[in-house]
């Protein structure tokens, strides 16, 4: 039985190295004083200057502020809308309808919207791009209200239309600042999946439009640059803090 343990601990540890060196490989150099990768030449914040003035970069990242911040209000308020469908009716159609922008692979349904805006006759851009957002991460919204719902007591509003209260004056009242948590955490999600999706963004960006992850992508088919290193650090640091709020915020939010 101590034999099973220390192997199973051993594997554990190897999987954990697998998945996060690379993570902190990456953060390490990017304090590299070296236009190149291949060797530690000594520590520098000047890659972190660099960001600053470069003018691709940061057009890149403002359209992936915005496209996010739009995207995630957008489908917090659809997500929260069909969390609760979900939640009130047990359609199968409804979560099937809801919830298979998710378990379809995102190649897929990037190729889906982008044939879907072709037959539109839509002119690729920024604003494409922010309807697929909404499009794949409404479902994740619409998950976390739902199980937020789930823990809900119902005779509380219930107790508000004895009360008088009437349907839109119970949910404002009564069920929304109860899953308010949930909806936050959903929120911060929706914005998290938004600001570093590429496979999506890929194929319904267009010519003229630019994101973060694509212009990385652009600036790694010539070399990986402590640059990219530096972006990559700062893109990863933002996604762990929100994907931390969230957690703190409802704890529970994935577990159905």
């Amino acid at each position: 039985m101590r034999k099973c343990s220390i192997g199973l601990g051993i594997a554990s540890l190897a999987v954990y190295a697998f998945l996060y060196v690379p993570l902190v490989i990456v953060v390490v150099y990017s304090f590299n004083d070296s236009k190149l990768n291949a060797e530690w030449v000594g520590f520098t914040f000047d890659w972190y200057r660099t960001l600053l003035h470069d003018d691709a970069m940061l057009e890149a990242a403002g359209n992936s502020l915005s496209i996010a911040l739009v995207s995630s209000a957008v489908a917090t308020i659809l997500g929260t809308m069909a969390g609760f469908a979900m939640h009130r009716y047990k359609s199968r159609l409804l979560q099937i309808m809801v919830l298979t922008p998710i378990a379809i692979p995102e190649i897929l349904m990037g190729v889906s919207l982008l044939i879907f805006f072709v037959m539109l006759n839509m002119t690729l851009g920024l604003v494409s791009i922010t309807l697929a957002h909404i499009a794949f991460s409404l479902g994740f919204v619409a998950i976390v209200v739902r199980s937020r719902l789930s823990g809900m007591d119902e005779s509380l509003p219930e107790a508000a239309r004895d009360c008088g209260a009437t349907p839109w004056q119970a949910f404002r009242m009564v069920t929304l600042p109860l899953i308010m948590p949930g909806v936050i955490a959903g929120a911060l999600m929706a914005f998290t999946l938004s600001i570093d999706d590429f496979v999506i963004t890929f194929f319904t960006a267009g010519a003229n439009a630019s994101t973060l992850p694509l212009q990385i992508y652009s600036m790694i088919k010539i070399a990986v640059t402590p640059e990219v290193n530096a972006v990559s650090t700062l893109l990863m640091g933002m996604t762990l803090v929100l994907i931390i709020i969230a957690s703190k915020i409802s704890p529970n939010a994935l577990r159905s």
